[in-house]
């Protein structure tokens, strides 16, 4: 191999594994490029790409939030309890998005004003959130006929694409250019890069960490109203699932494009990644569990390539 062909394979070099990998199911497994099975596969990983951009953006600041799935289920069953109750759209949305917030602040007021590393900060918050999401719901379902304009939101298209599909699309690109173009977004980059370096230059660096952290939690809150919205259902843990694979395609992600840093293309890529291999698998007549197993390898291989940045993530103060 060239020295002029490694800077290339290092950028893009996982992109080009998922082509490939695309290519094989497109050969092998039957109705994989049928129109409806690849917007369903977008559709899937709808929640979990909103999610792995929020823990992104957390990471770029080099802070690590592990609560997130939780405060998802949470905002979920606020928002399901609302629209159960008969109150109106807007109350349960704007009811959800604030709870997300909410506790994304909280992590961050925990991690900056209370020195707690955000490994264990956000570990202790997603046990506070998944508390009171069984609380709220006695630990059952919220369930029921829910009001057209709320599930639109999550079952509704647009130019027959799946509206998760535009919401997603429009969580990545709101991110992207907030983290590109605007001068809070370079400065959350540049924190995150070197926390030392920022505080000596000016920057606030706890408030931007505390930004961080909220931004995770206000994208919680997103895909909890969405997640409500498609299911039209609510429970204390519906959103459990959701924290590995999220995880593994941000991790996933940090191995393209900008290798060893979190970045939002890159986890979009590593989140259909992810979405494409478990629904070709399907397709093929693969056991369940399979799955699994390819989510823990691209796990460790993941953070393999990207361990300094999660260690200082984890357990910076």
């Amino acid at each position: 191999m060239t020295a002029a062909w490694k800077p290339f394979l290092a950028r893009y070099g996982t992109a080009l594994a998922a082509l490939v990998l695309f290519v094989f199911f497109a050969a092998t497994a039957r109705n994989f490029l049928a129109a409806g099975n690849l917007l369903g596969i977008a559709k899937h990983i709808s929640h979990i790409a909103i999610l792995g951009i929020g823990f992104s953006i957390a990471l770029i600041v080099a802070e690590l939030d592990l609560s997130f799935a939780n405060v998802c289920s949470l905002a979920a069953v606020t928002t399901g309890v609302l629209i159960h109750g008969g109150h109106g759209t807007w109350l349960a949305v704007s009811a959800g998005l604030a709870v997300g917030l909410g506790f994304g602040l909280v992590n961050g007021l925990v991690v900056t004003v209370l020195k707690v590393p955000s490994l264990i900060a956000t570990l202790a918050v997603a046990a506070i959130a998944n508390g009171l999401a069984f609380f709220v719901t006695d630990g059952v379902s919220v369930v029921g006929r829910w009001p057209v304009g709320f599930t639109a939101l999550g079952r509704g298209d647009l130019f027959a694409i799946p509206a998760l599909v535009w919401w997603m699309v429009a969580v990545a690109g709101v991110a992207v250019l907030f983290l590109k173009q605007t001068r809070n977004g370079f400065r959350l980059v540049c924190t995150g890069e070197n926390v030392e370096a920022a505080r000596l230059a000016g920057l606030p660096v706890r408030r931007l960490k505390v930004l961080g952290l909220l931004l995770s939690g206000g994208a919680a809150g997103v895909a909890a109203v969405l997640l409500t919205a498609s299911l039209s259902s609510a429970a204390a843990n519906m959103a459990g699932d959701f924290l590995l694979t999220a995880i593994a395609a941000v991790m996933l992600g940090m191995t393209m494009f900008e290798p060893g840093h979190a970045n939002i293309p890159g986890t979009l890529v590593g989140a259909l990644t992810i979405g494409m291999l478990g629904n070709g698998l399907v397709l093929l007549g693969a056991p369940y569990y399979v799955q699994d197993i390819c989510l823990g390898f691209i796990i460790i291989g993941s953070v393999a390539v990207s361990a300094s940045v999660l260690t200082r993530a984890a357990f910076d103060v």
